[in-house]
C-alpha cells in the first residue's frame, strides 16, 4: 500500500516524537509498503540527516513542505505554523494517490477528513476539543498508545472495535549490543565504583524525576546519574550536587548509555492524568532491551507493559519508596537478574516496532 504520514514536527528533533515517527515509518516500510513522510520545513539547530540521526533504514522518502515558521515567537506563533503547514499538507495529500493517510496531528486530518475516508489518527494524548471530537465522529480507524486512551475514546462514543492500542515499541536490534560497564562508564566520566540508579529522558515534572532526586539523600552509597535536559535544571544542579547531571545526550547513544547503569528509573508521577493513564513511554521498551534491571512507578499506564514479574515498582511521588526499591534491586542480584530477563524476553517478543506496525496495518484492513 502507498502510505502518507503527516507529522507537524521539526526533523530531526531531540524529542521522543521523532524517534517514535522515524521507526515507525521505516517499519511500514519493512513491511513492503510504500512510505511517504511528509513534515514542515522548518529552521533546525540539528544539521544531521535524519536517517543518521535515527539509526534507521533509508527506505522512505521524506518530503518537507513549506510552512510559517513562527514557532520561536510562543503560543500563537505556533498556532500560525501548525495551521499553515496544515492546509499546505491536506491539499498536498488531496493531490496524491494514496491508499493511507496516517497522522498524529489533528489538524491536517480534520481539513482531509471532510474529502477522505482512508484516514487514521493515531492519538497520544486525550482530547476533547471541537477538532478532535469533529475527527472522532468522522473516521473510523483511530489507533491509541494505550488502554487508557482508549478507554477515554470509547467514553467519547467511538465504538471500541474502531480504535486499536498499539503500545509503543523499540527496534530490538538496535539495543542488542556488548559493551562493558566499566567502558561506559568512563567515556561518561561516571565513577567506576560505585552502584548507579539512573534516569534517561526528559526532565518535566509529570516524569517524576524531582523523586528520584530527593531518593538521591537517602542512597549515601548509590550514585544517582540523570541524563537529559528539561524543566529546572540549573536549578536541581545546584539543589542536588550529589546526582550527576550529562545534560542531554544523542538517542543513538541511549543503548550504550544505559549499560553504564546497575538499575534504571522510570519514576512518574501519579500527579498528572497523562503519566498514570494515558502515556506510553519509550523509554520503557528501551529500557527493558536493555538486560538492566527497572524500577518503575507503580501506574496503571506503566503497567501495561511493566509487572512485578519484570520490573521492581514501587508507590509513585514517594522518595522513600523509590530509594527502598532502589536498594532492594541492587542487594538482590538473583531476582533482579531473573526480572530483567523477563522484561527483555516480553520486548523481544512483543514490543518491536515491526510487530507494532504489522498489528496497526492488519487492524486498518480489518474495518
Amino acid at each position: 500500500m502507498k502510505i502518507l504520514y503527516i507529522a507537524n514536527i521539526r526533523l530531526p528533533t531531540e524529542k521522543a516524537h521523532g524517534i517514535q515517527i522515524m521507526n515507525m515509518c521505516e517499519a511500514l516500510a519493512n513491511l513492503g509498503h510504500k512510505v511517504e513522510l511528509v513534515t514542515p520545513l522548518r529552521f533546525n539547530f540539528i544539521k544531521s540527516n535524519p536517517f543518521d540521526y535515527y539509526g534507521v533504514e533509508k527506505n522512505f522518502k521524506i518530503t518537507k513542505l513549506p510552512s510559517l515558521d513562527l514557532v520561536r515567537f510562543g503560543r500563537i506563533g505556533f498556532w500560525v505554523q501548525s495551521a499553515s503547514f496544515a492546509k499546505i499538507a491536506s491539499w498536498y495529500a488531496l493531490l496524491k494517490k494514496t491508499d493511507i493517510i496516517y497522522s498524529r496531528d489533528e489538524l491536517p486530518l480534520w481539513l482531509l477528513s471532510f474529502f477522505k475516508k482512508n484516514i487514521v489518527w493515531e492519538a497520544h494524548m486525550p482530547r476533547d476539543n471541537v477538532i478532535s471530537l469533529s475527527i472522532i465522529r468522522r473516521i473510523k480507524k483511530i489507533v491509541t498508545i494505550s488502554q487508557g486512551l482508549k478507554d477515554f475514546y470509547i467514553k467519547k462514543r467511538v465504538p471500541s472495535e474502531q480504535i486499536l492500542v498499539a503500545h509503543d515499541a523499540v527496534n530490538f536490534d538496535n539495543f542488542a549490543i556488548n559493551v562493558s560497564k566499566e567502558e561506559v562508564r568512563q567515556k561518561l566520566n561516571l565513577p567506576i565504583d560505585k552502584s548507579i540508579a539512573m534516569y534517561i529522558g526528559r526532565i518535566d515534572p509529570w516524569k517524576g524525576v524531582k523523586t528520584l532526586l530527593e531518593a538521591s539523600k537517602l542512597m549515601d552509597f548509590i550514585q544517582v546519574v540523570v541524563i537529559g535536559e528539561g524543566y529546572d535544571l540549573e536549578n536541581f544542579k545546584k539543589e542536588y550536587k550529589n546526582v550527576i547531571f550529562t545534560g542531554f545526550l544523542p538517542y543513538r547513544d541511549l543503548p550504550y548509555n544505559q549499560q553504564a547503569a546497575d538499575v534504571l528509573i522510570i519514576p512518574n508521577s501519579k500527579k498528572s492524568k497523562v503519566s498514570a493513564l494515558y502515556t506510553s513511554p519509550l523509554k520503557v521498551f528501551a529500557h527493558m532491551a536493555s538486560g538492566i534491571p527497572i524500577v518503575a512507578s507503580d501506574l496503571p499506564s506503566i503497567r501495561e507493559i511493566l509487572n512485578e514479574n519484570n520490573a521492581m515498582l514501587v508507590a509513585p511521588d514517594n522518595a522513600n519508596a523509590l530509594a527502598d526499591g532502589i536498594k532492594g534491586v541492587l542487594s538482590d542480584g538473583v531476582n533482579a537478574k531473573k526480572r530483567s530477563n523477563q522484561a527483555l524476553n516480553d520486548v523481544q517478543n512483543m514490543y518491536t516496532w515491526d510487530k507494532r506496525a504489522g498489528n496497526i496495518i492488519s487492524f486498518i484492513k480489518a474495518i
